[in-house]
């Protein structure tokens, strides 16, 4: 799965000519902020990135098993069709037969365990992924609120964009902790 991209390059260009520019020094603040909540970006990218693909092949494991499972499942079936055609026919069935069926339904639950086990990982995956992806929005869209402040020249606008950079953080931070990466 591909990374999403932050496409943040050219309001750091325009950000960097209006500091250049500026006669308001709370500019560069906006240029160091908007160029750390474009670091945090990019690793919260990563790591969105990493989760999704960790949910996709925990999901592809899971339909793995579970198609295990239906394979086990037809083969007892069979072995117990042959089992009830013999009994229809007088004839008894072989205690091989019968171990292989009881061999079958254990390696079954084994199976499910497994496959439910996978999936419950998947899910877990998408979960992280989802904050990530969150913590990205919002430092993206702090990004572009600083450079509207410096193209307005607002600082009310700075302002803002820093409140919207510690949600991202604030999601940032919560789904590091909540997965166990620090």
């Amino acid at each position: 799965m591909e990374d999403p991209e932050v496409p943040t390059e050219h309001l750091h260009e325009e950000m960097h000519h209006q500091v250049e520019h500026a006669r308001e020094p709370w500019i560069l603040g906006v240029a160091l902020s908007s160029a750390l909540l474009a670091g945090f970006a990019a690793v919260a990218s990563l790591l969105a990135g990493h989760e999704a693909n960790e949910a996709m092949i925990s999901q592809i494991n899971s339909a793995n098993q579970w198609n295990y499972y239906q394979a086990k499942g037809i083969k007892e079936a069979q072995l117990a069709s042959k089992g009830d055609i013999l009994e229809a026919l007088g004839k008894p069935v072989q205690e091989a037969d019968k171990a292989k069926i009881a061999s079958y339904e254990k390696e079954k639950a084994d199976i499910q365990k497994e496959a439910t086990k996978l999936q419950e990982e998947s899910e877990k995956h998408l979960f992280w992924h989802s904050g990530l992806a969150k913590s990205v929005t919002m430092f993206q869209i702090a990004i572009a609120v600083g450079a509207i402040s410096v193209l307005m020249r607002q600082r009310s606008f700075w302002l803002a964009s820093l409140a919207v950079g510690l949600v991202g953080l604030f999601f940032f931070v919560q789904t590091l902790l909540v997965r166990g990466y620090g």
